[in-house]
């Protein structure tokens, strides 16, 4: 497990959510550029952030890109297993309070070559009293991932949160799509927006 203390995080997405800003701390924190778009496809070269994956981002969602001097400003909240945090899709504009996250990584489980299976349990297992862990093979826009569904004890707030990630694998390393949440209502809220880029997953050139 990650040894960050669940207040730290909760601390995070406090400052997050009061601020309006993603990691990055809005436009002159070395966040990156920002985007906000009905059903745009996310990832591709000129788009807010460019991945090895691409997908649809849903209506009203900011997305912001993470380069690496933000990262390394995060200390140990900048990387969850082999993988570091690419990309933040912020829901606040579409009137919830929580983030899909794209990580990415080229080491360890998440070098080119490996399992979406192995990837996936290196993430889980990075997280901080995670429990109720279920993993499932499947199909996310014809690519082959592995999903995991499981909940978050935040002792901090006195709250269980459920979770859900996928990952895939790509030439390019592994990359992991995580759905947080502020709890279990903004959660399920936020559902459609990660089903919605599961759907529409797909590699980029």
């Amino acid at each position: 497990m990650r040894k960050v203390s669940q207040a730290a995080v909760a601390a995070v997405v406090a400052v997050s959510v009061l601020s309006g800003c993603s990691f990055g701390g809005g436009d002159g924190g070395g966040g990156g550029k920002k985007h906000k778009a009905p059903e745009k496809k996310l990832g591709d070269k000129g788009t807010a952030c460019e991945l090895p994956v691409h997908f649809i981002l849903a209506t009203s969602w900011k997305a912001e890109a993470i380069t690496q001097a933000t990262v390394d400003q995060m200390g140990p909240l900048g990387h969850q297993g082999p993988l570091t945090p690419a990309c933040e899709l912020d829901a606040k504009p579409a009137g919830h309070i929580g983030f899909l996250t794209v990580w990415s990584g080229t080491k360890g489980a998440a070098a080119p070559g490996g399992t979406s299976r192995a990837l996936m349990k290196k993430f889980v297992a990075a997280e901080n009293f995670e429990s109720n862990v279920k993993f499932r093979e499947a199909k996310a826009g014809g690519l082959p991932v592995t999903e995991a569904s499981y909940t978050v004890t935040d002792l901090a707030a006195g709250v269980v949160r459920p979770e859900r990630a996928l990952a895939v694998m790509t030439k390019h390393g592994g990359v992991v799509i995580h759905l947080g949440g502020f709890d279990a209502d903004e959660h399920k809220a936020m559902l459609p927006a990660f089903e919605l880029a599961k759907k529409s997953l797909g590699l980029t050139a």
